[in-house]
């Protein structure tokens, strides 16, 4: 599949890439003009200097990379997040600092990763009542911890 994208090369956008053979996500990394600093327990929005035309049908989804995680405490804060086929602005990335110490971002870190994924559109349909299950509507943790 061909996923156009457009970086602002003069900064030094880094088009994403796939680090193995079987990998599911590409990595994302910063454009930032100077060194961010993400204060622990802060979230911030980071640039990328990416825009892409995704294919109708199809979203990215950004995800955590888990070395950053395992490592530092740094998550994506609405995981997955989605971009649409249909948005054309910068792809920025909303990173949260869960660890126990302040982390610098630099540019050209990878700071997240993308996976191209289809998406499938509902008909949603008005009911008056929903067929049973066992379930029912019991809610958060009714099917053990």
């Amino acid at each position: 599949m061909n996923v156009k994208v457009k970086c602002i090369a003069k900064n030094g956008a880094v088009v994403p890439e796939y680090k193995t053979a079987g990998a599911a996500g590409a990595d994302v990394c910063s454009l930032v003009d100077s060194p961010l600093l993400l204060k622990k327990g802060k979230f911030k929005v980071v640039p990328t200097g990416l825009f892409f035309e995704i294919p109708l049908g199809y979203e990215i989804q950004v995800r955590p990379r888990s070395g950053l995680a395992a490592k530092n405490g740094i998550t994506v804060l609405n995981t997955p997040g989605t971009i649409d086929s249909d948005y054309r602005g910068e792809l920025k990335i909303i990173l949260i600092n869960l660890g126990e110490e302040d982390f610098v971002i630099n540019s050209g870190d990878r700071i997240a990763q993308i996976i191209i994924s289809p998406v499938i559109q509902a008909d949603f349909s008005i009911v008056d009542s929903l067929s049973t299950t066992e379930r029912g509507n019991k809610g958060f943790g009714s099917t053990g911890v």
